[in-house]
């Protein structure tokens, strides 16, 4: 069914819409006590209705104000109360809050209360900046140790946008890495440490041997036994001329006995320039500088494994002094690790036959012609740097072989450089082992046996 808008009937059938009701919180104060005689429950009085309503419209809908049941009456606008203004902060208030107003630690009120504040007391003005520039310079708690990777990252970026003209050999570059490290830890140490005392330890047969020095002395050792390769390249020798051939033990103890006074802070820059002269001369020298003969006094080497031989003992030096002033330092990356290694293991063969030659290993059993394959020890080395290598038993000459391995040994390319440096005795390397048991003895006994002073 459908009526016209203007139809009384249509209007009078409509439906009736009740307005919102009042609660009783609009109309008394709660907080006063009931009069006598009240109840809490009573109800305002009825509101009076409109005398009329206009036609059309509905009951309750004659103003846009809400109404009581069945009436159109108005309800009188009710306006907000007023907040009540926040009481004013003391001095010592605002003070004690600036610290916390620098570290936008405040409330809102607090911080605008602050604000108001400093642009009226210049004192807490000057202090306020003072405390908002401190506060930059507070940082998150983070490792002081460099990444190891970054100063390859540095020269892989610098080399990309302008490769050298003269670059290092790759050969070189383990000794150059090792030095500029070590020269890093010595930047960062003070001056007392320089003469923290320190142990060097290797082994002399079956003996382990130790000699004490302080951080200076064991970089006066390294200058006075790079000077070796130094007098091979026809450069000035550290210890002075006409010194004669002499062995890295000998040469360390003529640079010790020859000062008045122990070694101090002062011997860092004769070494660090030596090693810079030395990586340069090699540098301009070209290829066939590779394979000149560096004599170490009972045994040779070419200047390729002397380089790295060096840079070895760097980093296993420059271990003992971090020990010593309680740095932490890292290994070298798995590439010069890696060249580290393989230079020992190629020395294997010779120490073993010399240690039989001294009745401390056992005879060779099947000696065979030179770079021929015979009996061989499996060198397994884990981690970074790691490989396989085939050790020579019972003749230096001959050539390791897999097919003709009796016995194999497995361990973590830093413990095995351990070992080789003395810090780690034969018997307490932690290595897996299968096969002959006495190789195995007598090529940890070898290994340890290639450390020296």
């Amino acid at each position: 069914m459908s009526t016209g808008r203007d139809d009384h009937e249509g209007v009078a059938r409509a439906p009736w819409i009740p307005g919102p009701r009042l609660a009783a919180d609009d109309h008394a104060d709660l907080t006063a006590p009931p009069e006598p005689g009240s109840s809490p429950s009573s109800s305002p009085g009825p509101v009076p209705a409109p005398a009329s309503a206009p036609s059309g419209t509905l009951p309750g809908a004659a103003t846009g104000r809400g109404t009581g049941r069945g009436t159109g009456a108005e309800s009188e606008p009710r306006s907000e109360p007023e907040p009540e203004p926040e009481p004013e902060l003391p001095h010592r208030v605002l003070t004690s809050l600036l610290g916390a107003w620098a570290l936008s630690a405040c409330s809102a009120s607090e911080t605008l209360a602050v604000e108001a504040h400093l642009t009226e007391c210049a004192t807490c003005a000057d202090e306020a900046l003072r405390l908002r520039d401190a506060v930059g310079l507070l940082h998150a708690e983070r490792d002081l140790d460099l990444d190891p990777l970054l100063r390859s990252r540095v020269l892989e970026n610098c080399l990309g946008r302008r490769p050298a003209r003269i670059p290092v050999p790759t050969w070189a570059t383990p000794y150059d890495a090792e030095t500029a490290r070590l020269d890093a830890l010595l930047r960062d140490i003070g001056e007392a440490e320089w003469h923290a005392p320190l142990r060097l330890r290797w082994f002399e047969g079956e003996r382990r041997v130790n000699r004490k020095t302080t951080v200076a002395g064991v970089i006066g050792h390294l200058l006075a036994v790079d000077g070796l390769v130094a007098a091979s390249l026809g450069l000035d020798d550290p210890l002075g001329p006409g010194i004669g051939e002499l062995s890295p033990a000998e040469r360390t103890e003529a640079y010790w006995g020859g000062s008045a006074e122990p070694p101090t802070r002062a011997v860092r820059e004769p070494w660090r320039e030596q090693s810079h002269t030395l990586i340069r001369t090699v540098s301009f020298a070209g290829r066939g500088i590779a394979d000149l003969t560096v004599t170490y006094g009972d045994f040779a080497m070419p200047l390729r494994d002397a380089l790295l031989e060096r840079a070895f003992e760097c980093w296993v030096h420059a271990e003992d002094i971090a020990d010593a002033v309680a740095y932490p330092y890292e290994p070298p990356s798995g590439a010069h690790l890696h060249g580290m290694i393989d230079l020992a293991a190629r020395q294997l063969p010779a120490a073993l036959a010399g240690r039989r030659r001294s009745g401390l290993a056992a005879p060779a059993r099947e000696l065979v012609a030179a770079g021929a394959p015979g009996r061989s020890l499996h060198l397994e080395i884990e981690g970074a740097g790691g490989g396989h290598w085939f050790i020579a038993l019972d003749s230096p000459a001959a050539r390791g072989s897999r097919e003709h391995t009796v016995a194999q040994v497995a361990m973590d390319g830093v413990e095995f450089c351990q070992l080789v440096a003395g810090h780690v005795p034969p018997e307490e390397a932690a290595v897996g082992q299968d096969g002959d048991r006495e190789a195995i003895r007598d090529v940890l006994s070898a290994a340890a046996a290639l450390s020296r002073i």
